[in-house]
């Protein structure tokens, strides 16, 4: 049997859980290939997601332990399974990998072909890395479930992390005036973005300065999502990918509540690779680091301020 380095965990849990070692290479199926993984970027979180340890999103799935984290990859078509024709060996691809799979923290991983996109050609694997996952998220909030359009006012809470700041770029780039939440050291950077106007969440109530949005983009939940809807104006949407907005609120308030997962789509991210190409979005890369110090990203990810994605280089192409 063919083995890789990777990092895998066996049992569930943080970050404590995540060990370096050797593990069996996988084999593509059909209408998958196998990528030679030269770049994953990591998210907040996803340890405690239970479409990690198992192969559900929902709980009560069945445990696939040992698992490989990391979901998002950039990387070289290594082999092709059965069927498969709309890639060739050598090919530079990246994507979302589904959150039932292992990740991208080794040095294959398998992919079903149809989420994979041309890696963008401006940018490396280590920047490429940053973007499925953020990217589609953004798109897929404002484009999807928001249908955003030129003219309208957006209020993004969370704008300076690997979500916000795609979203910033993508809102501005529809033609909105974006108003951001971050923090007095991000004022400049979510400006840079495309933001028309930051508020300092430590200092400032977002409500005080701004009112009548029609779309909050919510990435952070709890209380800042509560007093959200009262900016909102009638008929607006408040999208969140942080927790479910309450159904009563948005029916007193006289708005769309909606919360959703990001899904892998090779389409969007051949859209978004694109734009990246043109120079209209940039990815936000925080740090790179090791494959072997994969571990101590996860917990930096727990206790750091950070500003874009965390990557972690596993080999060159």
């Amino acid at each position: 049997m063919d083995t890789m380095s990777a990092v895998r965990a066996h049992h569930r849990g943080g970050p404590e859980r995540l060990v370096y070692e050797q593990a069996p290479r996988p084999e593509p199926a059909a209408g998958e290939v196998l990528v030679a993984v030269c770049a994953a970027s990591i998210t907040a979180g996803e340890l405690t997601w239970d479409a990690t340890w198992t192969d559900s999103l929902a709980p009560g799935g069945r445990d696939r332990t040992p698992i490989i984290p990391s979901h998002e990859m950039s990387g070289v078509v290594a082999a092709l399974g059965p069927a498969v024709s709309e890639t060739e060996v050598g090919d530079e691809v990246y994507g979302l990998i589904p959150f039932v799979r292992d990740g991208a923290a080794a040095e294959y991983v398998t992919v079903p072909v149809d989420i994979l996109a041309p890696k963008p050609a401006t940018v490396d694997h280590d920047v490429a890395a940053a973007v499925p996952m953020a990217a589609l998220t953004g798109w897929q909030a404002l484009v999807e479930h928001a249908s955003l359009r030129d003219g309208q006012h957006i209020l993004i809470h969370g704008a300076a992390g690997g979500v916000g700041s795609f979203a910033v770029q993508i809102a501005a780039s529809l033609g909105a005036r974006v108003t951001a939440t971050a923090g007095a050291r991000d004022r400049d950077f979510v400006t840079e973005l495309g933001a028309h106007e930051v508020v300092d969440y430590s200092k400032e109530r977002f409500e005080d300065r701004v009112n009548g949005v029609d779309v909050v983009l919510d990435l952070v939940g709890g209380e800042t999502q509560a007093r959200s809807w009262d900016v909102l104006r009638p008929g607006g949407v408040l999208v969140s990918v942080a927790t479910p907005p309450d159904a009563r609120q948005a029916a007193a308030h006289g708005v769309r509540g909606v919360f959703f997962i990001v899904e892998p789509n090779g389409d969007q991210l051949g859209t978004v690779g694109q734009l990246i190409e043109k120079g209209r979005l940039a990815p936000v890369v925080d740090r790179v680091v090791p494959l072997p110090e994969t571990r101590a990203a996860y917990e930096a990810l727990q206790t750091e301020h950070k500003r874009g994605k965390i990557v972690i280089h596993v080999a060159e192409p």
